[in-house]
């Protein structure tokens, strides 16, 4: 530790034998080794947003801030589920770590994201018997409905191999820091300074996917044919990520949120980059077509039958006990 308290870890040394300190996110797996904020659990359970001024910026909707919070929280929350589902399955052991880490990371945006969402918009959180000791961000977490959840439906696709886990994280991860690096200037302090604290990560969470997807691609055959695979079936959920919902128009308007289409341009660029350096083409496919007469997606609550399956497991042990101290 530094001398004000700054969580370091020390993993190698200089040619004088002397520990080098980083950062605890100099690569994906360092967060495992210190005591990272981020993590889910451990022996703080206070308010993640205790002492913090949530009040409302001047000329801002409270509900488009809740709802806008809520969207960003259910990213997270979502694909946190999915990629903790590879814990014990990763090829190795430093790659199930890592996996972990990433996991842990977005977990906590997703804590800080929902508890900002309840603290904006109260109307928003689930109620539970009187006395119940359910925290606000956790009520939104565990008991809302598949229909109630405004992630994108690339975070709910289910886990395939290896090759398909970092190509889902190279693309959220791309797609969410372009986004996450604008919100760092949010009229919204307690909106920006989460976004700081992910810009960091996901920074992190890209390049892990973006050397994974090298290493692959240029690989065997077997290697480059499970990426393109991956990608092709990911593929028809890019354009998702940057349509924009009236809420986003909405909060980009105020000065608190991003219009995800302006990041477009911007995370094109950088995947093209990386499928470059693979020596991979970009997949040709349309778009995922949304539910129903008015083509509804996941920001509007319509999902893959996918997301109530993970739910389902997510949530079953809060349902059971809505009432319990944990």
């Amino acid at each position: 530790m530094t001398a004000n308290n700054e969580p370091t870890i020390h993993v190698e040394h200089d040619e004088a034998g002397t520990n080098v300190d980083h950062d605890t996110h100099d690569n994906a797996y360092s967060g495992l080794l210190v005591n990272d904020a981020n993590w889910a659990f451990g022996t703080d359970f206070e308010d993640p947003l205790a002492g913090v001024d949530t009040t409302v910026p001047d000329g801002v909707d409270p509900k488009d801030l809740g709802a806008y919070c809520l969207m960003l929280g259910d990213d997270a929350l979502v694909f946190s589920q999915r990629i903790s589902e590879w814990c014990s399955m990763a090829p190795d052991l430093e790659e199930d770590i890592a996996l972990a880490n990433i996991a842990l990371d977005l977990l906590g945006q997703a804590r800080l994201l929902l508890a900002r969402a309840a603290a904006a918009d109260p109307e928003l959180v689930p109620e539970l018997p009187a006395g119940s000791p359910v925290p606000d961000e956790d009520r939104l977490a565990y008991f809302r409905n598949d229909l109630a959840f405004r992630n994108v439906r690339l975070a709910e696709v289910p886990n395939g191999d290896f090759a398909e886990a970092v190509a889902k994280i190279l693309i959220y991860s791309t797609w969410r820091l372009a986004i996450f690096e604008r919100l760092t200037g949010s009229r919204d302090t307690v909106l920006a300074a989460i976004a700081a604290k992910g810009v960091k990560e996901m920074s992190y969470h890209r390049d892990f996917a973006g050397r994974w997807v090298l290493t692959l691609a240029r690989g065997t055959e077997e290697s480059k044919s499970r990426l393109m695979s991956a990608l092709d079936g990911l593929w028809p959920l890019w354009t998702e990520l940057f349509e924009t919902h009236p809420v986003e128009a909405a909060v980009a308007a105020a000065g608190i949120g991003v219009d995800p289409a302006e990041v477009a341009d911007e995370a094109s660029v950088i995947i093209d980059q990386v499928f470059a350096a693979a020596g991979i083409d970009r997949p040709e496919c349309g778009g995922l077509a949304g539910v129903g007469v008015h083509g509804g997606k996941g920001r509007d609550g319509l999902h893959t039958e996918a997301l109530s399956k993970l739910l389902a497991d997510m949530q079953v042990v809060a349902r059971e006990h809505p009432e319990g101290q944990w």
